[in-house]
């Protein structure tokens, strides 16, 4: 039985690169394999974009409200038909950008599709708040790989600080693709909170709220 695989880590750890040399691994064994991102990630356009400066085109974005399981039974059928050899694995970039549905549908192409799925994303935003679909990984995936990086103090890097124009900021949207003003930096918990003036959260989290009744009168904290 194939498994979905969630690799993760901060920014510059090598996510991308690594995602690429997987693919490269399946395809040098001559075996066919299909690369996917969220559309959200708008770097690259329509393609992965390594650090490192290797590129390659996806076979296929996933939009806020797409069916990913739809999409890659499509792009499966293409390759069949070219190849006529089925689908060996399915690589997906900027995870935590899906939806828990989508994360969802990639466990499902593992079990169901008995075609292995490696998801490679972050764990946090900004703010240190957990991504919907990377926490649906953190929640579903048989196997969860960290790749490590280092914060400018030689520390292992947890958390990702958004800078805009070149300064920390705290406060915003939880997606800013980083670009010309905005831009992030990887750090560990100490380099973090000295930036952040000891602050982990500034979003705003729903309160979990563990009382139940048992009957129509009954309130039970």
């Amino acid at each position: 039985m194939a498994k979905l695989y969630f690799r993760y880590g901060a920014m510059n750890s090598g996510k991308s690169t690594a995602l690429l040399q997987a693919a490269f691994n399946y395809e040098e064994r001559g075996q066919n394999v299909l690369l996917a991102k969220p559309s959200i990630d708008s770097k690259g356009d329509a393609a992965i974009v390594s650090r490192l400066g290797v590129t390659r085109e996806v076979d296929f974005t996933v939009g806020p409200s797409d069916d990913i399981r739809a999409r890659f039974q499509a792009e499966r059928e293409r390759v069949l038909a070219a190849t006529q050899r089925d689908v060996s694995c399915l690589l997906v970039d900027e995870a935590q950008f899906l939806d828990e549905n989508q994360v969802d549908d990639l466990f499902r192409i593992a079990i169901e599709e008995d075609v292995p799925v490696l998801a490679y994303g972050i764990r946090t935003d900004f703010q240190t708040v957990a991504f919907p679909g990377s926490r649906r990984l953190l929640e579903t995936a048989h196997s969860l790989e960290e790749l490590k990086t280092i914060c400018r103090c030689g520390r292992k890097a947890v958390f990702n600080a958004r800078t805009v124009d070149g300064r920390f900021v705290f406060d915003g949207e939880q997606v800013a693709i980083d670009g010309v003003e905005v831009g992030y930096e990887s750090l560990c918990g100490a380099c973090y909170l000295d930036e952040s003036g000891g602050v982990l959260n500034n979003g705003w989290r729903p309160r979990l709220d563990f009382s139940y009744k048992s009957g129509p009168d009954a309130d039970f904290a």
